[in-house]
């Protein structure tokens, strides 16, 4: 029996590195609200869409080396052969259906992820066939038939990466932890720190860039590249183009990362220019334009201010390297770009939590020196997305992440509606380890209290807390001899200084850090009854959803364990992390809050059970939640980065000792698990003055049909742009 459950368990850890045939693929719903804008609002919609999906396959070469290879190889195949056509060629090449839909699978997951990373957990992940299989279909098929040495060429150029699951490339990471295309090969966590160092010296921000490291004369040479269309040096200027010599090493700063693709991206962005509905908007534009053109993350922050000050507008987007989740080392930004359109019933109750956030913010657990000395109030709206171009959708976002702007100028909120609409819909057969008495209330209330916890989480989680500095010119922003830190009762000793940022300070664990943070910020105050009733939540109906709300945070945590890599000791999702981290401390709570039980399931494998007394919620959950986001915040105020990996690491280890084996329960995590959903988006088409929305099918196929027709114009263009770039790189990644 033990060796029977041992190698089912191999089995289903096996099976993490496939996408499953019945992974639930959704359409984005937005064809009510495109049809409510003006013609002009719907031309600046489509020209922004443009612009991002443009900029959205620079991820496919932030990923992996591979990535855009692959993604070309689906693209001629497809384009020549939509699915139901290459079907019969499948089958004549000897894939059963389940094998074609496997494949059709893999290549829905490619586009969804923008690379064949997941991008919420960054997995590695195959097509569930042959590889002899996959061949003999792209033999067979019209693209190869039209064009066979290319199409030979462009399968024996990913094919090898395409199934390989060695160690190192199962997950993304840096060094001999993973695969990275933010760093060559040859790089380690001691560059990564270096070039932080030298980037900090010259006051460049990482966001926008990749380093490459090699060896010339005896020295070690990194190149610092900027994403832009310009590829010339010309002179130091914002962006600090030259040669210097830094710590006994070479660092070379240079432009045109991605430079025909962020020419693309610029180019739309000034045709979206000439339908815009203000001069905030054109202001912005211009400078976003310029940040890609010149590589200058400068003109970016500049665009984001304009961007702020737009407050509420019909059309709402944001573009650039924004998420620095995915850059092992925490600095760099992912491209991604969104257009939405406001959902106006919904964005009026978020209006009501921002008129209160100067309320809230003193509930919060810390002393009032450690909170900002104004609440900067911003625009906070529900979304309906037209375009979201990148490696995944989240469900709301709180931007810009620029430190400086955050603290002094503001940031806004944003809601995506018809994401969560989908996104978390929940089957009862589906649900793992909750009591059978909590799934009806589960499913219920799992929408509407993630609305509330998204809320709080985004406006109060990231838009509060202060960052004690001291400038460039000696001042502090913060009573020195006065404000005590309440852990120790003691003067602030560290802090920021000059150039230091959260994430160049605390790197490697600031993203996961401030999302738990923020999701602290979320249960605490969703115990506020004036939170509840802002969002139309009162007597009963208000507690069965703070119920729900803290059930779903502990038993995400539990779920979280799918993204820990036992053998590199590592996480590979900053939220998941995060809500582990709280599943821990709501454990050590004590006093019966939660419990975690590991037991056998109806069907004879291994499987667990997770219970919260809802009646010890508001007494001992909120003290622990508050004295640690206490903690959290303390430490993050005064740049205390000792103590914040010692507390954030210590919660995060993974082991098979104490109160429980979370190890092992990590394998019964792995052998439950449901596949995250993919969504499929519309496209749109100008047609003389008017814009068309293109809609598809909710499935693997109309998913692919959807980015077979995203570049009518110059597909070929692109592709071979995309096939240049990655070739140029190809000897960095050995």
């Amino acid at each position: 029996m033990k060796q029977e459950t041992s190698r089912q368990l191999f089995t289903m850890v096996d099976s993490q590195y496939y996408l499953p045939n019945d992974i639930g693929i959704s359409a984005l719903d937005c064809a009510e609200a495109f049809r409510l804008l003006s013609p002009k609002e719907q031309l600046y919609s489509h020209y922004l869409s443009r612009s991002a999906w443009y900029g959205g396959l620079v991820v496919l070469l932030q990923t992996s080396p591979e990535s855009a290879s692959i993604y070309v190889l689906l693209q001629r195949l497809f384009r020549k052969q939509p699915p139901a056509q290459l079907e019969n060629v499948a089958t004549a090449a000897g894939l059963t259906p389940e094998e074609y839909q496997a494949f059709l699978v893999f290549a829905a997951g490619l586009y969804a992820n923008m690379g064949n990373y997941k991008s919420f957990g960054d997995t590695k992940f195959i097509p569930n066939l042959p590889k002899e299989k996959l061949k003999a279909l792209v033999w067979q098929s019209q693209a190869f038939h039209d064009s066979p040495s290319e199409m030979e060429a462009l399968w024996d150029s990913c094919s090898t990466l395409l199934f390989s699951l060695a160690d190192r490339q199962k997950q993304l990471g840096l060094g001999d932890k993973g695969i990275t295309s933010y760093f060559s090969g040859n790089c380690f966590l001691e560059d990564a720190e270096l070039a932080q160092r030298f980037l900090d010296s010259k006051n460049l921000s990482a966001y926008n860039t990749r380093l490459f490291k090699k060896k010339s004369e005896g020295k070690t040479c990194y190149e610092v590249r900027l994403a832009s269309a310009v590829e010339n040096v010309d002179g130091e200027g914002e962006t600090r183009c030259g040669q210097y010599d830094f710590e006994d090493c070479v660092f070379t700063v240079s432009r045109g990362d991605y430079a025909p693709l962020m020419k693309k991206v610029s180019e739309n962005l000034e045709k979206a220019k000439d339908h815009a509905a203000n001069e905030n908007q054109k202001r912005m534009l211009e400078e976003y334009a310029r940040s890609f053109t010149y590589g200058s993350v400068e003109a970016h922050k500049e665009g984001s201010r304009f961007w702020i000050k737009d407050k509420g507008p019909i059309v709402e987007s944001y573009i650039g390297f924004i998420e620095s989740y995915r850059d092992p080392f925490g600095s760099r930004g992912e491209f991604e770009g969104f257009v939405a359109v406001v959902n106006k019933a919904m964005s009026e109750r978020f209006a009501k939590l921002v008129s209160s956030a100067e309320v809230l913010l003193p509930d919060l657990p810390w002393p009032k020196e450690f909170e900002k000395d104004r609440f900067l109030l911003p625009d906070f709206t529900s979304l309906d997305v037209l375009t979201f171009a990148g490696s995944g959708i989240p469900a709301g976002i709180n931007i810009p992440n620029y430190d400086d702007i955050r603290q002094s100028e503001g940031f806004k909120n944003v809601s995506l509606g018809n994401v969560l609409a989908v996104a978390y819909a929940t089957q009862k057969d589906k649900l793992t380890f909750l009591d059978e008495d909590d799934k009806d209330a589960y499913i219920k209330w799992k929408g509407p209290s993630f609305e509330v916890q998204v809320g709080l989480h985004e406006l109060l989680g990231h838009g509060s807390g202060k960052l004690f500095v001291q400038d460039e010119k000696g001042t502090f922003n913060f009573e020195q001899d006065n404000v005590l830190n309440p852990e120790t009762g003691e003067k602030i000793t560290t802090w920021y200084k000059g150039n230091e940022t959260w994430d160049s300070k605390f790197s490697t664990i600031s993203c996961s850090y401030e999302e738990c943070r923020a999701e602290c910020v979320g249960l605490y105050l969703c115990l506020n009854k004036q939170v509840l009733s802002i969002f139309g939540h009162e007597g009963e109906d208000a507690e069965e959803l703070v119920y729900i709300n803290w059930l779903n945070m502990v038993r995400a945590g539990l779920l979280g364990l799918e993204f820990y890599t036992p053998e590199s000791h590592s996480w590979r999702q900053a939220h998941m992390q995060a809500r582990f981290v709280i599943l821990r401390v709501l454990l050590e709570a004590g006093e019966g809050l939660v419990t975690l039980k590991e037991c056998t399931g109806k069907d004879g494998r291994p499987d667990a059970l997770m219970t919260l007394d809802r009646s010890k919620i508001h007494t001992v959950g909120k003290a622990a939640i508050g004295r640690f986001l206490c903690k959290l915040q303390v430490i993050k105020s005064t740049a205390d980065v000792e103590g914040g990996r010692a507390l954030y690491e210590g919660y995060s280890a993974v082991s098979d000792s104490g109160s429980h084996n979370f190890l092992r329960l990590r394998e019964t995590v792995l052998l439950r698990k449901e596949a995250r959903k993919m969504f499929v988006q519309a496209n749109t088409t100008v047609k003389g003055d008017s814009v068309d929305l293109v809609e598809y099918e909710g499935s693997a196929a109309g998913l692919i049909r959807s980015f077979t027709e995203r570049f009518p114009d110059d597909a070929e263009e692109v592709e071979a742009h995309l096939l240049e770039l990655a070739e140029r790189d190809a000897p960095c990644w050995c």
